[in-house]
């Protein structure tokens, strides 16, 4: 099978450079330029054109890309059917999740689901909410697990478990004796928030829209990538964040943050795998009903 030649095309065409897909699949640059050129020879078509110093899909190559995804993805399913018969779970199986969950949901769950499917092999990539649902898309992950409200048309949804956003503060700060707020306050409260696409902002944009308060009100002190980014911001200054209560669990611990409600207002959510087909495939539901029966 040439499984192996159209990973490597996938992923030169999804870099748009033989240098990153050579650091990704731990080959060669002049590896890369081997297996594109067989199937370049193979199906007598060029895939790349180069403008300058950039890399660009022909046609075909636009073509090759889309059949490549469905073809892996073919061969995925069959790896994990053979191993059925061979009597065990085998086969590749990539997750692609938001931050949050990718950080403090997931790692236990994958180390307990390798342990009972050590023939699996499991790969993870993060990224906001919508980065994770266009990886579904363009056949770059097999499963996601994201965070926001929204539904992106064609995916399919399944819940994972509940979640609560708490307002965040360190206890030495200029909040310190101030155990509520009320959400006619929070505009007034330096906070730090999540990227565009987070499905944090999401949430929260959503419940305080409810209230007649929009984001643009707020006085965003920063913006970050990463809740452990928030939480060090936080933890080193007086501005407040909204976050999830499981990634703060050590720092409620220790005292290094505490809660202070805002009155009247709860933030709540739900975790959920996010699949192409409505029925996933059975490596991915596999894993969706262990890691539901792992809380």
């Amino acid at each position: 099978m040439d499984d192996f030649r159209l990973k490597v095309f996938i992923a030169a065409a999804r870099t748009l450079s033989f240098t990153r897909a050579a650091e990704q699949l731990y080959i060669s640059q002049p590896a890369v330029s081997k297996h594109v050129g067989e199937l370049e020879s193979r199906y007598k078509v060029q895939l790349f054109t180069r403008r300058g110093s950039h890399l660009e899909l022909t046609d075909a190559g636009r073509t090759m890309l889309e059949a490549a995804g469905r073809l892996l993805d073919d061969y995925r399913r069959l790896e994990y059917e053979m191993s059925l018969c061979a009597d065990q779970t085998g086969g590749e199986l990539r997750l692609g999740a938001s931050t949050t969950i990718a950080q403090y949901l997931l790692p236990p769950i994958l180390a307990h689901f390798t342990a009972r499917f050590p023939g699996v092999r499991v790969s993870m990539s993060s990224g906001n909410s919508a980065e994770v649902e266009q990886a579904l898309g363009e056949h770059a992950v097999d499963l996601g697990l994201v965070e926001s409200l929204s539904r992106r048309q064609g995916l399919h949804y399944t819940l994972f478990r509940p979640d609560e956003l708490v307002l965040v503060a360190r206890p030495g700060g200029k909040y310190a004796r101030r155990e509520t707020v009320t959400p006619g306050e929070l505009p007034r409260i330096p906070l730090v928030l999540r990227e565009s696409g987070s499905g944090t902002l999401e949430v929260i944009a959503a419940a305080l829209a409810a209230r007649v308060i929009r984001l643009s009100q707020f006085d965003v002190t920063m913006r970050l990538g990463s809740t452990e980014g928030i939480k060090a911001f936080v933890r080193n200054s007086d501005a407040m964040a909204i976050v999830s209560v499981i990634s703060v669990v050590d720092e409620l611990r220790s005292g290094a943050l505490r809660i202070v409600d805002i009155e009247g207002l709860t933030l709540s959510r739900d975790f959920v795998f996010v699949h192409a087909e409505a029925e996933p495939a059975r490596l991915a539901r596999r894993f969706i009903d262990f890691a539901r029966a792992d809380f």
